[in-house]
């Protein structure tokens, strides 16, 4: 699979975050993460680097809560479809920050097997990496697990929500338990790597760095998950 061209046309067109009607706010308190750091983990066939499929939001993200910077998961993302490595920076990133810096906080954003990746990391942290992970956002995930409450589509809807990605399967991992409240997993109308149809890479895969409602869905969540406001899933 190879998104970079197709990923990067029109992504930079997408600037300003609005509503969605992913849910209700349910709650304010005050900032709670004066600094953190946003782990983005990339899609098969992009370059070394950040995501087309994170670009839009990570920026208005930045510009709205400040004291962040952005990680970028260092890993193949080749056609093997082995993501072990990355998975195993993302543990390590957080590691050896909190090593330094014990109150930082972490987003982790994962697109396609860079959502795999993500999700595989989720079960093997800590109790204290667990704590320091505010927030997990994904894109087109081939471990989408049906049924669970972090599930929407790309409108913040439920259409997908009782689908299973591509790499579903009995013993495979999922957005553990713990994490669901913290998450959300977008997986678009149709699209073959996290709906049922088994389709692989679509146009639908290939639609969120473009999706203006997708990228204002992840950055008003990112930024309600650093500040303190949190949501009731749908």
């Amino acid at each position: 699979m190879h998104f970079t061209d197709l990923l990067l046309i029109g992504a930079s067109v997408l600037s300003t975050a609005t509503g969605s009607p992913l849910a209700a706010r349910t709650s304010t308190a005050s900032k709670k993460c004066s600094s953190y750091t946003i782990i983005d983990t990339r899609g098969t066939g992009e370059q070394q680097g950040p995501s087309a499929g994170f670009l839009t939001m990570n920026r208005n993200i930045l510009s709205q809560v400040p004291g962040g910077v952005v990680y970028n998961t260092v890993y193949p993302a080749d056609y093997s479809q082995n993501s072990a490595s990355g998975t195993q920076d993302i543990i390590n990133k957080i590691k050896t920050t909190l090593s330094s810096n014990p109150n930082e906080c972490f987003i982790l954003e994962g697109y396609s097997q860079g959502a795999a990746a993500t999700v595989n990391a989720l079960v093997q942290l800590t109790a204290a990496e667990n704590t320091a992970v505010k927030g997990v956002f994904l894109i087109g995930d081939p471990l989408h697990k049906a049924g669970l409450s972090c599930n929407v589509d790309s409108n913040g809807g439920i259409t997908t929500r009782n689908d299973n990605g591509i790499s579903e399967y009995y013993g495979s991992n999922s957005i553990p338990s713990g994490f669901v409240s913290r998450s959300l997993d977008v997986c678009a109308p149709g699209d073959g790597v996290c709906t049922n149809n088994g389709a692989g890479i679509d146009e639908e895969h290939l639609s969120y760095p473009n999706d203006a409602n997708v990228q204002n869905m992840g950055t008003k969540f990112v930024v309600d998950q650093l500040t303190g406001v949190t949501y009731t899933h749908q």
